[in-house]
């Protein structure tokens, strides 16, 4: 869990970290449907999922939720902000002839609170004049609200002014991690398989929906038990960036795959499942092991 006394503010406060990518058009929900790992075509207008694109060999380039937000209209939240315009450039390259439209929603912004949602529920989003999502658990509750850009006050939530960004940006990065949810920058991308990144726990990927870019890879590895690492949460207290090893008895066991630096610092790391809770070092500084919450799979 994010340490205690990392703020938890209730009213409204700027996500700048996210952003919004639509697919419109009559074949949307067909193209996410062979694009992505997860089983697009059971949500219903309304519902979001956890979901992922992944590389031919199974790697993950993005991790996002996924809002059918209209009938012909999905909406890709991306945790990370910057990868948007590469992302689309990237998906476009796959439509071919397909009836459908790429493109971040520059008009859209995403504020967070560390509050339960007004209406939202699990899965089940609130569409009116914006869009909330329920992003959190019983223990650790957030609601997120996608609204037009550049407000000061936000529709359906009388007297939640929205507080600085700075702190509680960083918060809900640290309240991600804790819930093993992954926030990949760019060079962790097409690194690590969803087994490695622990996506079961998010319900982020399908094993039996068909076929998908990497979807013989995941397959064989889920049903043949093969997946030997996985992601652990270690608190540290000193930075830490991306790409750091972790070492175990001297030895190098694994990669910090994402990152939220703050007091302590938070790191998901993929080392071999085999190792034990122990002593281990990030830059030549101690950790400690801690659990992954339950609560945020869709």
């Amino acid at each position: 869990m994010p340490d205690k006394q990392a703020p938890r503010a209730t009213a409204l406060f700027p996500l700048p970290s996210h952003a919004i990518v639509a697919i419109e058009g009559r074949d949307a929900v067909a193209f996410t449907q062979a694009q992505f790992a997860n089983d697009v075509a059971r949500l219903a207008v309304g519902e979001w999922q956890w979901n992922a694109w992944l590389t031919p060999k199974g790697r993950v380039l993005a991790i996002f939720a996924l809002l059918h937000q209209a009938e012909e209209t999905l909406w890709m939240l991306l945790p990370d902000a910057d990868a948007a315009p590469a992302l689309v450039a990237s998906l476009q390259r796959f439509v071919f002839r397909s009836k459908v439209a790429i493109a971040v929603r520059e008009d859209l912004s995403v504020s967070g609170a560390f509050a339960a949602p007004r209406v939202a529920n699990g899965a089940l989003a609130a569409i009116a004049d914006g869009v909330e999502l329920d992003m959190g658990s019983a223990v650790n509750p957030r609601r997120m609200v996608i609204h037009a850009a550049r407000v000061d006050r936000l529709e359906g939530a009388p007297g939640a002014t929205v507080a600085p960004p700075v702190s509680g940006d960083a918060a809900w990065t640290q309240a991600d991690l804790a819930h093993g949810l992954p926030r990949l920058v760019a060079d962790q991308a097409d690194r690590w398989t969803p087994q490695q990144l622990g996506l079961e726990r998010l319900r982020a990927y399908s094993v039996h929906k068909g076929c998908y870019p990497g979807q013989e890879i995941v397959a064989r590895t889920h049903f043949l038990g093969q997946a030997k690492r996985g992601a652990r949460l270690l608190a540290v207290d000193a930075s830490v960036r991306t790409g750091d090893t972790v070492v175990h008895d001297d030895a190098d066991i694994g990669t910090v795959c994402s990152v939220a630096n703050g007091t302590p610092t938070l790191a998901l790391a993929v080392l071999p499942l085999a190792i034990a809770a122990g002593a281990m070092l990030i830059a030549g500084r101690p950790t400690t092991t801690r659990s992954l919450l339950d609560g945020l799979a869709r």
